[in-house]
């Protein structure tokens, strides 16, 4: 059963830091590409942050924000958000998909709300 579970979402005070997770299972982790969305409400869904492995060992990483990073534990079967200097803007729900070709696989999200 293919799942991807977000973990680490939560309340943070505006100038916070959180780091999110995401697990998955049930699929080859490795050969996808992993990013991050987010959605606010009465907002369209977008893209924050991407990490693609090419070859065996050089990740492509991209992200919306300077202050948001994605990595990725191969190993671990992992996949990060670090997300640092939050703003009220950032509250949303973040979800974790995974890409290869025509498949995607996205969990149920993870919500992020920053206020004081």
């Amino acid at each position: 059963q293919v799942q991807l579970v977000e973990s680490g979402g939560g309340l943070v005070q505006p100038g916070g830091s959180l780091r999110l997770s995401c697990a998955p299972s049930g699929f080859a982790f490795s050969s996808y590409a992993m990013r991050w969305y987010r959605q606010a409400p009465r907002k369209e869904r977008e893209l924050v942050a991407a990490i693609v492995l090419i070859g065996d060992d050089t990740v492509y990483t991209e992200s919306k924000e300077g202050r948001f990073t994605i990595s990725r534990d191969n190993a671990a079967n992992t996949v990060y958000l670090q997300m640092n200097s939050l703003k009220p803007e950032d509250t949303a729900v973040y979800y974790c998909s995974a890409l290869r070709g025509g498949t995607e696989y996205r969990g149920q999200g993870t919500q992020v709300t920053v206020s004081s």
